[in-house]
């Protein structure tokens, strides 16, 4: 019997750039792009050492190559990171809401509305951000949930 494959996402609304960025930096953390990297400075300490390392023509090649593809690397990393930031973003407003739903249902109350509250907050300017937080601190401190909290009722 056939059985079903398991979705958990809609399917690839992605361009073709952003698959091929994702595979890009896939490859680009791979211990074998790593080793590829050193047998390159290998090579390009051999070829200097081949033509003089203080050869103009040897420097410019190797300076300019070594700038266009830290260039493209700082934009390559960047769009991953801003991927992956919003992603963990996304699963940790839906475990809010999720959280928020329990507490509901077993009649837990959260008069701060601690819960949701922070949902978004990466949008806001920093010091509403750094209010939230002061916010979050002092109603665990208060429930003695915080470090601070439990570290002051242990004994000396």
């Amino acid at each position: 019997m056939h059985s079903p494959e398991l979705s958990t996402q809609p399917a690839d609304q992605s361009t073709r750039l952003t698959r091929a960025i994702s595979d890009l930096t896939g490859w680009l953390g791979s211990f074998p792009a790593i080793l590829a990297s050193c047998l390159v400075v290998a090579v390009w300490f051999v070829g200097g050492a081949f033509v003089g390392l203080g050869n103009n023509t040897y420097q410019l090649i190797i300076n300019t190559g070594t700038t266009i593809v830290t260039f493209l690397m700082v934009f390559i990393i960047q769009n991953t990171q801003n991927r992956d930031g919003a992603a963990v973003q996304a699963k940790l407003d839906a475990q809010s809401e999720v959280l928020r739903r329990i507490a509901e249902r077993l009649d837990i109350a959260d008069d701060e509305d601690l819960l949701t509250m922070l949902v978004g907050v990466e949008d806001a300017p920093a010091h509403v951000i750094s209010k939230d937080q002061d916010q979050v601190r002092a109603a665990a401190i208060r429930t003695g949930r915080h470090g601070a909290a439990r570290d002051s009722q242990e004994p000396a």
